[in-house]
């Protein structure tokens, strides 16, 4: 059965961060949405109904009877009981919206369905950027279970300083930690396969470190934070979800924020997550074009992919950063940076599209991930779009 991934409504919603990709490829907990669905599901069968300038990269659902789906949510075992049960032309809706349905992408249409279930319990739902880093802990707590169950953690070494439970920590085959504090006592905490925890790190959960990403020297790390694939993170950071293949390698801090992909914050960049005055944190809404408060005391940096910021610099309370966006002018950029902006000021120019392509292949080529055809096809319709 083919896994149809829909970003329904909610693409726009979580922009800049699904300029590159569709909602399910986003990161929350340890696993992306559609690598968690894949998992409960069983299933490894997977397209997108996405933004068509995003269907090059992400592939089309084939016409045939699939399990349509909504990603953004975390499931209880009764509501994945209950997908699990759909038959065709049935789904299942929650607080008015359809989030499963067992349909024939030929000739696709709502219209198929013949029974709607509605979901009665409370589900955690992320419909925006900022509810990644708000319902983090739970996201992780989901995840740990999902891949941990039934599986033997490789053993921490006698070298670390130890609180909390034991069962409460799982370390991948791989994965190095020696002269550091792990504390399980405030959370979980998931050590990724290969991933590394240099000496003098204090990590208090709840934190997952994936694959082959490391905390540098001396790093202190507050939960929840997720730190995806290939990744260096070094200073001090709290409650932050980087998605992979970025860099904050040094001092500098860094809290309740969502960074995307190949995005390096250059040395002692720092972001601030809670205003002088202690009011809630606004911020920029791509669907009304507007700055929008979102009832939350601590917001700080929400940036997307292949953005930069240079040494010593200094983001405001609820920053937006767009795509590829370069930041290195003085004094404080304002609290909306434009894809392609070279200097982050507004009124900047715009960075120049083929060297662009050029600093995107070259910091992929170091993961030994290439810019494809498809990659810069998305590139220049953001560049030309927005």
């Amino acid at each position: 059965m083919q896994l149809v991934f829909s970003d329904a409504q909610y693409w726009e919603d979580f922009l800049p961060l699904t300029f590159t990709r569709p909602v399910a490829e986003m990161r929350c907990g340890i696993l992306t949405f559609s690598e968690r669905w894949q998992k409960i599901l069983e299933n490894t069968e997977i397209s997108f109904f996405t933004e068509m300038y995003l269907q090059g990269k992400f592939p089309e659902p084939a016409k045939k009877e699939s399990l349509f789906l909504v990603t953004n949510f975390l499931p209880t075992e009764n509501v994945i009981q209950q997908i699990k049960d759909l038959k065709q032309g049935e789904a299942l809706v929650y607080e008015d919206e359809l989030v499963a349905a067992k349909i024939n992408m030929d000739g696709f249409s709502l219209h198929q369905i013949e029974k709607m279930t509605d979901i009665k319990e409370e589900l955690i739902f992320f419909k925006k950027p900022t509810d990644l880093f708000t319902y983090n802990k739970e996201a992780i707590d989901f995840d740990f279970a999902l891949l941990t169950k039934g599986r033997v953690s490789q053993e921490l070494s006698s070298t670390n300083g130890f609180l909390g439970n034991k069962e409460d920590l799982f370390i991948e085959e791989g994965a190095q930690i020696d002269f550091s504090t792990i504390n399980t006592k405030t959370g979980k905490i998931y050590i990724g396969k290969n991933a590394e925890v240099m000496e003098g790190c204090n990590l208090r959960g709840p934190i997952a470190l994936c694959e082959e990403s490391k905390f540098n020297l001396g790093a202190k790390i507050y939960g929840a934070t997720t730190i995806g694939p290939h990744c260096k993170v070094g200073g001090e950071v709290n409650n932050i979800i980087i998605f992979g293949y970025s860099n904050k390698g040094h001092d500098g801090f860094v809290g309740n924020s969502v960074i995307g992909e190949w995005c390096n914050l250059g040395a002692d960049t720092n972001s601030s997550n809670l205003k002088n005055n202690y009011a809630p944190v606004k911020l920029w809404n791509y669907r009304t074009k507007s700055f929008e408060d979102t009832g939350l005391q601590f917001a700080g940096l929400i940036m997307g992919d292949h953005s930069k910021t240079a040494i010593n610099t200094q983001l405001n309370t609820g920053t937006i950063v767009g795509v590829a966006s370069n930041i290195f002018k003085e004094g404080f950029p304002p609290n909306l940076v434009e894809s392609f902006s070279w200097g982050g000021f507004k009124g900047d120019e715009k960075f120049k599209l083929d060297k662009a392509y050029e600093v995107a292949e070259r910091a992929m080529a170091r993961r030994k991930v290439p810019l494809t055809d498809e990659d810069k096809a998305i590139f220049k319709h953001i560049f030309d779009a927005y």
